[in-house]
């Protein structure tokens, strides 16, 4: 059987360490801001105090994905060392980045023509990829094959649950996902919106909880209604946060309180730079494996 490395982009928002300790090189997206282009290096760089704290300042940060030149520099030394690639790019119903790994796919495939690179479009964000790709490592370590691996994900990313709300709306309304009108309103009214990822990998409102403490409350019910098992869910469970730790970690205790059977603790990372400049700082996400798969 061939050896294979899995590759993935920055804005699965699991730690650099986590994804050193998994084996898994990634791109990195960029984010720009204060008219400065930096690389999205989850945050070994610099800090979320430091990245959200301009945000609060004022500054407006805009991305941009990925690019085929830098794909091909993540894969160009795996490939030329005799390893295959199966790479699990970034949401395609939120960025153009799968379109870039097809791109410099299809250029490495000239040069290493008795080479494998697999693609497998996550149509996940922020942890919810990076429990997909954790997950395809544990799987990988299990001795799956590259095709074997690359079959399962297609059958089973949809399973891969996200739910997310923010106590600031003003990123949201920015980014076409609620109107300005309803911004305005949810603010005054202490409205957070409980939001999660289709099955078009697209962001959507499903949910209005009043206040962040009803939010987290309606996310655990959600978790205990959808989760594989209900609260014997023996599966991980990772959360990202923007700047708002204590909520995170009332989310997750709530969770290892009442799921008894997880698999370990509740894993809480950082949104990154590139998912953060676009939900800015207050978002909780909540990530999980499903019963069933994602819908429209």
């Amino acid at each position: 059987m061939a050896q294979y490395k899995i590759t993935c982009c920055s804005t699965c928002d699991l730690s650099a360490e986590h994804l050193k300790s998994l084996g898994v090189p990634f791109a990195k997206y960029h984010y720009i801001i204060d008219g400065v282009d930096y690389s999205d290096d989850l945050f070994s760089s610099s800090t979320p105090e430091e990245f959200y704290g301009k945000i609060d300042g004022g500054a407006m940060p805009t991305t941009s994905q990925v690019t085929p030149a830098e794909l091909i520099a993540l894969w160009k030394p795996i490939l030329a060392g005799g390893e295959d690639v199966l790479h699990i790019e970034f949401s395609s119903g939120l960025s153009g980045g799968f379109t870039s790994a097809k791109l410099a796919k299809a250029e490495m495939e000239k040069e290493y023509k008795d080479r494998k690179i697999v693609l497998v479009d996550s149509l996940a964000a922020s942890s919810g990829y990076g429990l997909l790709v954790d997950k395809a490592a544990e799987l990988k370590k299990g001795g799956m094959s590259i095709d074997e691996l690359a079959s399962w994900l297609e059958e089973n990313k949809l399973r891969l649950r996200h739910w997310f709300f923010s106590t600031n709306l003003q990123h949201f309304k920015r980014g076409g996902r609620i109107s300005a009108t309803a911004a305005a309103f949810g603010s005054m009214l202490n409205i957070c919106p409980v939001m999660d990822v289709n099955s078009e990998g697209k962001l959507i409102v499903r949910k209005k909880a009043l206040g962040k403490k009803k939010a987290i409350r309606e996310m655990f019910n959600i978790m205990s209604e959808q989760a594989e098992g209900g609260q014997d869910y023996s599966g991980k469970c990772f959360i990202s946060h923007s700047r708002v730790l204590s909520d995170a970690q009332a989310l997750a205790s709530l969770i290892e309180e009442n799921f008894s059977s997880l698999c370990g603790r509740v894993e809480i990372d950082n949104i990154g730079t590139v998912i953060g400049s676009h939900t800015g700082p207050g978002c909780v996400a909540l990530f999980y494996f499903s019963k069933e798969k994602r819908t429209l």
